[in-house]
């Protein structure tokens, strides 16, 4: 069987379609590995993107849909406000569940603590509004609870950057 290939490949010799290659092939070749590493890159920063959006939109959504539900009741400025606070809180909070790191994990759940006895009090809050309607000081005091929430998650994410600056301050040195 070796001996039948063997006499084939002599034998068809002459018929086979031998071109040499142009002196620039090289060189075009490389043009294009070098191209396509680049779109790789693209992607892989695109995707990355992509998942930063979708996760902060639903980290949107959820925190939104919950209040909405219990505000049915309300007028809609007191709705809209509502709407307004929730949102400014829910860019706060993803800033601090984005630099959330080994160095500052207990500043970070204090924060989620202290955030969770606010929404009791915001809960509470929406519970005497239901119960005996919209009234000055009841929608004073739920501007004040979204006012306190915002103003303690700045002041967590000011804190993470100035414990981040000591860090690598540490570090360069």
């Amino acid at each position: 069987m070796k001996d039948d290939i063997d006499v084939m490949f002599q034998n068809n010799h002459d018929n086979w379609d031998i071109k040499e290659l142009p002196t620039h092939h090289s060189l075009v070749f490389l043009q294009k590995i070098t191209s396509k590493k680049a779109k790789k890159h693209y992607w892989r920063y695109a995707t990355i993107a992509a998942c930063i959006l979708l996760s902060f939109g639903y980290f949107i959504n959820q925190l939104n849909s919950y209040p909405q539900k219990n505000l049915k009741f309300a007028s809609k400025e007191t709705q809209q406000t509502d709407s307004i606070f929730t949102v400014l809180i829910a860019k706060e909070l993803y800033k601090i569940q984005d630099k959330k790191s080994d160095a500052n994990q207990k500043m970070v759940e204090d924060a989620l603590k202290q955030m969770k006895e606010f929404d009791k009090d915001y809960q509470n809050i929406l519970f005497e509004l239901e119960k005996n309607g919209e009234n000055k000081i009841l929608i004073k005091a739920l501007i004040s609870n979204f006012q306190t929430r915002i103003s303690f998650l700045e002041e967590v994410l000011k804190r993470i950057e100035e414990h981040e600056n000591i860090e690598n301050n540490e570090k360069i040195l």
